[in-house]
């Protein structure tokens, strides 16, 4: 089985409100769509998410990058040697979620080739996630009043809440409403997405230190080496590397170098292949792990189900699953479902993801204006 074409789809889809935080915001899921074509009719399927904040990625670079430059090298390639996939791929510095895009589609097509969910493939460690829900820039009551929501309706009790700001006293007010109006049990941590200095982020710690906050991710720029170690040596909670250790050589660095003492693994950026080699790593450090989101649509929170659920380290905490809620639409043919704090391992062969063709033609960007609707 080998590849025939590759097709990128850019589309649009607007979020019902903005979702903020210190290195950015996103009021529009303005992805792209790939599918991998192979010569004997099977179809695999991936969603990107450019984040020009965070890795420098747009949605025209993205599209670029696929078929200008991956698509020749990889068409007549067999669909099995995502190994030499990626070889060709690492010939063009940075660019990770195309690459993460191509090689999640590339299993797509394993799983169904073999008529097996690739969760199975990868491991198959458990049936579903617990959902962990991240909680954007907002008055501190706004933020508190979602959570309630969300754990009133769906049974969700995990809530990430987006630091980063100044004065730390915006950040501060909004840890302490959250951790004294929620119910005992419910867990918080927090992420600064670079937003501060190293001593900015140690004073945040020194002021919510009778709180119980759980995990500390990116809080200043890990480029800052001096202050971030000084940061990561005084923390009495995890730092988790994020934005910093997006490949497998990055969180080998962080860890060794003493950057962070948790990693964060996201699919959309490392596809399962390297996500694999970076849990390899951290299980052998005997280093956490969380399942992150790149504020990704139902194709890609499918995706980090898919994984995170297929491996018992990453099945240990919530998953970031949830902020596809604020979307004003989806393209996903059947809608995820969270139940009781959960979403369950879709079971059909594959990652589990079917598009609807109505929807995708409703929100493609690269239609002929004779085809445009309105």
């Amino acid at each position: 089985m080998r590849i025939s074409h590759i097709e990128t789809i850019p589309y649009a889809i607007p979020y019902t409100h903005p979702l903020k935080f210190a290195s950015g915001q996103v009021h529009t899921a303005d992805h792209v769509l790939v599918r991998i074509h192979t010569d004997d009719g099977l179809t695999g399927i991936a969603d990107v998410p450019p984040r020009p904040y965070t890795y420098g990625e747009t949605q025209a670079s993205v599209l670029s990058v696929i078929q200008d430059i991956f698509a020749p090298q990889l068409t007549g390639l067999q669909v099995h040697d995502r190994a030499k996939a990626w070889q060709i791929m690492n010939r063009t510095v940075h660019n990770e979620t195309a690459k993460g895009a191509v090689d999640i589609a590339l299993w797509d097509l394993i799983g169904k080739a073999a008529g097996q969910p690739v969760h199975k493939l990868l491991g198959g460690y458990t049936d579903k996630l617990r959902v962990s829900h991240m909680l954007g820039f907002r008055p501190a009551e706004e933020l508190l009043r979602e959570a309630q929501r969300c754990l009133e309706h769906y049974g969700i009790a995990t809530f990430k809440l987006k630091t980063g700001q100044r004065p730390i006293d915006i950040d501060v007010e909004a840890a302490r409403v959250l951790c004294e109006g929620l119910p005992a049990g419910v867990e918080i941590y927090v992420d600064a997405n670079r937003g501060w200095s190293a001593n900015e982020a140690i004073e945040f710690l020194r002021r919510t230190a009778d709180l119980p906050i759980t995990l500390l991710e990116e809080p200043n720029d890990a480029k800052e080496a001096m202050g971030r170690r000084r940061l990561v040596t005084q923390s009495p909670i995890p730092v988790v590397g994020d934005e910093s250790v997006p490949t497998p050589g990055d969180v080998s660095r962080e860890l060794l170098s003493g950057g962070c003492t948790a990693v964060c693994i996201k699919t959309a950026r490392s596809g399962f292949t390297q996500a694999q080699t970076i849990l390899g790593l951290c299980e052998g450090l005997g280093v956490d792990v969380t399942m992150g989101n790149q504020i990704d649509t139902q194709i890609g929170t499918t995706a980090t189900i898919t994984f995170g659920a297929a491996h018992e380290a990453t099945s240990r905490r919530a998953a970031e699953l949830s902020n596809y809620l604020d979307m004003s639409d989806d393209l996903i043919a059947e809608p995820l479902q969270i139940r009781d704090g959960a979403i369950a391992v879709p079971t059909i062969p594959g990652v589990g993801v079917q598009i609807d063709d109505a929807k995708l033609e409703r929100y493609r960007l690269d239609k002929s204006p004779a085809k445009q609707t309105i």
